[in-house]
Parts: structure tokens; sequence; C-alpha cells
């Protein structure tokens, strides 16, 4: 339980900047204080825009590798530069996870 209080000096700007981070990560601006003060690892929620993006690119992806599977027969050379692509937007949609 919580029940000491500090107090901090700050510009209005630093006030801000801190609350709007502090609500980027979804906590409030006095957990988000604790938290960087004790040097724990602050991760910022995902926005709509970014869940939708990664969507987007695991249709991305399962589409390359559909198509990638179509030509494999036909055309090897085009099969790889598909399956490439594919490889490619793997690995982005794995440092999106991070």
């Amino acid at each position: 339980m919580k029940r000491e209080y500090i107090q901090v000096r700050c510009s209005i700007y630093e006030k801000k900047l801190l609350q709007r981070r502090a609500a980027r990560a979804g906590i409030s601006l006095s957990e988000y204080i604790r938290n960087t003060a004790f040097d724990k690892n602050i991760v910022e929620r995902i926005t709509p825009e970014q869940v939708e993006t990664y969507q987007m690119l695991v249709q991305y992806k399962n589409n390359f590798t559909r198509i990638g599977n179509m030509f494999r027969k036909r055309d090897p050379k085009l099969a790889r530069e598909v399956e490439d692509l594919a490889r490619e937007i793997r690995t982005h949609l794995k440092n999106f996870k991070k």
C-alpha cells in the first residue's frame, strides 16, 4: 500500500510530456514516474491503427506464401522471390511483437 507522498517540481512542458507518455503506456502518471525511477521497462500500448497494420501484414504474408506455393512448379525464380518477400514480412511481424 502506497502511503507516502513526494512532490516533484517540473515545467509545464515536462509535466505534459510525462502525462502523455504515461497515457500512451496506459498507466497513471505516478506509476509511470515510479517505473522510470526504478529503471523498469515501460511498454507503450498498441494503437488501433498499429493493430490494423499488423493484421494486414499477416494477411499479406499468408497471401505471398500461397502465391509462392502456386508458382513453385511453374517458375522457381518467381517462387523464390515471393518466398523471400514473405520471409521479410514475417521478420517485420516478429519485430512488431517485441
